[in-house]
């Protein structure tokens, strides 16, 4: 293992930004304490030669001095090192002005750190530690700062992190006090593999707080976190032990969020904390122990729900738990008792979870409609192979089949083995396929429909949010009389569009994100993967990019020739995962999915968030009623079916 780099700022002391008629307004008490016991952690945890960490802490962490320790002292670790950036102090936030910040942040407001002397703006501390993560080390940071109107109280012990923005604060990259320091276009851009990942004591949008008396005082973020890799121990994943801390962040106070970003599956998130091997199955759902007892991050807003015959036992949705190591957890069940949009609260069955654990689950019985298959040929095994199957159910093919709300499919086996696979009106939703291919082909077929036309036609939100796609650089595309938006190649050329998102409510501030289905049955979110979009502002696709629609590869450009594509708005009032929106496209010739403890043929979700977090004042997307801090209670969803043609 190589050498861990780490720099710990902590900052209590706020004397020198705070107002002369009350010099400690800004003050703090818990967060030399963070810095502290992170260090304790550190120096018992790592493997390897001891651990570099340099302390910044009160009037020592001036913006020059986080920003040149940020490029000198984590600059210093390469491959096979670990960086670690950790913070503990005041966040804040200002209205954003330029452009290009407009772009990227559309609830109108940059968020940024309060070092002792200014402040430090969030986007180009992404770009310092990816500069760091560029030189090849595995780079982290834990970042316990908020968002709020000031460092006020609630109760007797709650203090939130927050300063009100100052615009005569010096930030970093600004000419002026520090003028010839370090800016942000002097750091090397960094290579597009280089990514840290982000801990967050909040959403980018909340408050983040700090409790206890004395020399016991500590951010609420900082503890459970600290608790959580004590228990977990060492192979937890970031997104296993961020699922932890969040549950006892949460158990304290229902007004703070922890996040993790990237959230990505199978990226950053799902490496051991600090870098290594995972030693944990990696699973898009968690089981954990919350203020209302158990739940799994899966809700309505993914598309959960409780079955027709609500929440009796014995009709509605089960997880079951993944090998975890040890005896007894594999298998085990829990039957959910009642959906909430981001959430489901359940009930282990004939097992007793630990509280202090997160345990990896699989959807293993959902209680959605299944897709109706009437098979023409085939042997019983293929029967029964169908049957087995969660999402599926055999018909007889008469004249009830298919009159349900699920999919309704046909199978017609042919003499040389291979088998078609047709829709509700006959045509071939697949190319012929082995026969033995047809359940795994029917399953993601069905996933990939259920994502598709997921919907929530009485939510208030219905008629909020608007996507626009424009020609690029021209005039906004309008459906045609078929409901599409069709955009054409020109003189061989892909069209270029640009797709933005708007949030047409005066008081909402909502999350949004924007997949692309395509006519292959994949999702993906690589479009806008999610973000909150403050009230009568919009979200742009690419953070303002052309968007190129093109053929695939295996699809010649010749007059006549299209592709189809579905964009999917899913809206909020709280952020959700979009893990488990993502399919890759249907391949015969891709190995079959492994059948086992994982029920991996069923619509899967999770919740692990995103977003940074950082604080300031209370205004426009602040935690009051009807903001992005309100609880996330309604959700909609809306389908732009999308054509991209070669014109005859």
């Amino acid at each position: 293992m190589g050498t861990a780099f780490v720099l710990l700022v902590g900052i209590n002391d706020y004397a020198a930004l705070s107002p002369a008629a009350d010099p400690a307004l800004g003050s703090l008490g818990g967060c030399v304490n963070d810095i502290r016991a992170a260090r304790g952690w550190l120096e018992g945890r790592l493997d390897g030669p001891p651990p570099r960490i340099l302390e910044l802490t009160d009037g020592e962490a001036t913006v020059a001095a986080v920003t040149d320790a940020l490029r000198t002292h984590l600059g210093q670790a390469g491959p096979g090192d670990t960086a670690l950036f950790w913070y503990a102090g005041h966040g804040t936030e200002f209205a954003a002005t330029e452009r290009a910040h407009l772009y990227v942040e559309p609830t109108g407001y940059c968020q940024a750190l309060v070092c002792a002397d200014g402040i430090l703006i969030d986007k180009d501390l992404g770009v310092l530690l990816d500069g760091v993560a560029s030189g090849g080390a595995h780079t982290a940071a834990v970042l316990d700062s908020c968002f709020s109107g000031g460092a006020t109280r609630l109760g007797d012990d709650l203090v939130r992190r927050a300063l009100p923005h100052d615009p005569s604060w010096p930030a970093y990259g600004d000419p002026g006090p520090r003028a010839g320091g370090p800016r942000a276009r002097d750091v090397p851009a960094p290579a597009e593999t280089a990514r840290h990942v982000l801990l967050a004591a909040c959403r980018v949008n909340e408050a983040s707080y700090e409790d206890g008396h004395g020399a016991g005082r500590h951010g609420l973020f900082t503890r459970a976190l600290l608790g959580a890799l004590r228990d977990m121990g060492r192979g937890a994943t970031y997104r296993q032990v961020l699922a932890a801390a969040g549950s006892r962040v949460r158990s304290a106070t229902e007004h703070q969020n922890p996040v993790l970003y990237p959230a990505d599956p199978g990226g950053v998130a799902d490496r051991a904390v600090l870098g290594g091997a995972a030693d944990r199955p990696l699973s898009p759902h968690l089981l954990l122990h919350g203020p209302d007892g158990w739940q799994v991050d899966c809700g309505g807003t993914h598309g959960l729900s409780s079955g027709p015959e609500g929440t009796r036992d014995d009709s509605g949705t089960e997880f079951s738990v993944v090998g975890t190591g040890r005896d007894g957890d594999a298998g085990g069940v829990v039957r959910v008792r009642a959906v909430e949009p981001l959430r489901a609260l359940v009930t282990p069955v004939g097992w007793t979870p630990e509280p202090v654990r997160i345990y990896p689950v699989a959807l293993s019985a959902l209680a959605l409609p299944p897709a109706s298959v009437v098979v023409d040929g085939g042997d019983r095994a293929l029967l029964d192979a169908i049957d087995a199957a969660p999402l599926l159910r055999l018909a007889d093919g008469g004249a009830g089949s298919g009159t349900g709300h699920g999919q309704v499919f046909k199978v017609v086996v042919q003499d040389d083995g291979q088998a078609r696979v047709l829709r509700r009106d006959g045509t071939d939703a697949t190319a012929p396929l082995p026969a033995h291919r047809v359940p795994d082909c029917l399953v993601h077929l069905t996933r990939w429909h259920q994502l598709r036309d997921l919907a929530n036609p009485a939510s208030p939100l219905a008629s909020l949010v608007d996507v626009e796609v424009s020609v690029w650089n021209g005039e906004r595309i309008l459906p045609d009389g078929h409901g599409e938006i069709r955009c054409a190649y020109a003189d061989g050329r892909e069209p270029l569009v640009s797709v933005r998102i708007h949030n047409r409510s005066h008081d909402r501030t909502l999350w949004c994100v924007l997949l692309d289905l395509t006519d292959s049955y994949a999702s993906h979110s690589g479009l806008f993967s999610g973000h909150f979009i403050g009230p009568g502002r919009t979200g742009y696709a690419l953070g303002n990019a052309p968007v190129r629609l093109s053929l695939p590869e295996s699809r010649t450009a010749e007059p006549g020739a299209f592709v189809r594509d579905w964009l999917k708005l899913i809206v909020a009032e709280g952020e959700f995962s979009t893990v488990p929106f993502r399919l890759a496209p249907w391949s015969a010739d891709a190995p079959p999915a492994a059948r086992g403890g994982e029920e991996d043929h069923v619509l899967r979700f999770t919740r692990p968030p995103h977003a940074g977090r950082d604080a300031g004042p209370a205004g426009p997307g602040g935690g009051g009623p009807g903001g992005v801090g309100a609880a996330p209670g309604q959700w909609h969803a809306l389908t732009i079916p999308l054509r991209t043609v070669v014109p005859e």
